[in-house]
């Protein structure tokens, strides 16, 4: 049985009220990956879901350069040639409001079939787990999964199967390019999910879409299945901030006040939030 808790109210709280209660904020100021790591980060190494079998996910395609996150995907087109980015928070998260401000980018050369994202994520214990969790944004500057069209997603999951892969989900989609600084923000509710991209609603979901376990939230930059081989080539998408306030709903506006007013406090992180108890696998 889905667990469901009482609904919270939709508001856009004073600021002075939201900073009493558990955040979470990073505003990608540390130095290197090792202070990245010290604020609870984790940086993903190895291989698995998603991206081309055979790819490898590692923290060499990590930086911080002025006051952002990088994640830069390089890839000659074969599996063996391609390296990905992943990192994901602790995983403590499910009721409340996460928002990030990223740059998409479109790439240059090769139509690759890359994929950007954000979300928050729980572990897949089997396949169609009932207590999956997960809501995301991805973006597909060169289309992909069977589509030609550039398009960025709001997804919320209901249970997976990876292999052969079977999928149920709720989704919605802004089509055309998205090139440029986006402000993404999902408010996650008992019973209710809800996408805005630049404070436009996307996408509301419910039922059985709608997550039941706390989760990470986590960037990624991945290659799906369609690559032409070729000469090595490198593509990038960035992080300006994260900003997740935990058990209440906020305005995509509330959510970009709060973070200009940490940033004239000074604040770089906060981590406020409950510790869950739960290791953070960021495999998915």
């Amino acid at each position: 049985m889905r667990r469901r808790l009482g609904t919270a109210l939709l508001l856009a709280l004073p600021l002075a009220a939201a900073a009493a209660e558990p955040e979470f904020f990073d505003d990608f100021a540390q130095p290197d990956l090792e202070a990245l790591r010290a604020a609870g980060w984790v940086l993903r190494e190895g291989t698995g879901h998603p991206g081309l079998s055979g790819s490898r996910f590692s923290t060499t395609q990590l930086s911080l350069q002025d006051g952002e996150l990088r994640l830069s995907l390089s890839t000659d087109g074969t599996p063996a040639g391609t390296l990905q980015p992943q990192l994901c928070s602790p995983r403590k998260f499910l009721f409340g409001t996460t928002s990030a401000r990223v740059r998409l980018r479109d790439g240059a050369g090769p139509r690759d079939p890359l994929v950007q994202a954000f979300f928050l994520a729980g572990p897949l214990r089997f396949d169609y787990d009932p207590e999956f969790s997960e809501v995301d944004f991805e973006y597909l500057p060169h289309g992909g999964w069977g589509e030609p069209a550039t398009r960025l997603y709001g997804v919320s999951w209901q249970t997976v199967r990876l292999d052969p892969w079977q999928a149920f989900n709720s989704a919605a989609q802004v089509l055309g390019s998205q090139a440029g600084w986006q402000v993404l923000t999902v408010q996650v509710e008992a019973g209710r999910v809800r996408h805005y991209v630049n404070g436009k609603l996307l996408h509301e979901s419910g039922g059985r879409n709608v997550p039941v376990q706390p989760m990470a939230i986590s960037f990624s930059h991945w290659l799906a299945a369609g690559a032409a081989p070729g000469e090595a080539r490198t593509h990038e998408f960035e992080v300006d901030w994260v900003l997740h306030e935990a058990g209440r709903l906020l305005t995509p506006a509330a959510m970009q006040a709060r973070v200009a007013q940490l940033r004239r406090q000074g604040v770089t992180q906060r981590d406020n939030v409950p510790d869950a108890g739960l290791s953070s696998e960021c495999n998915l």
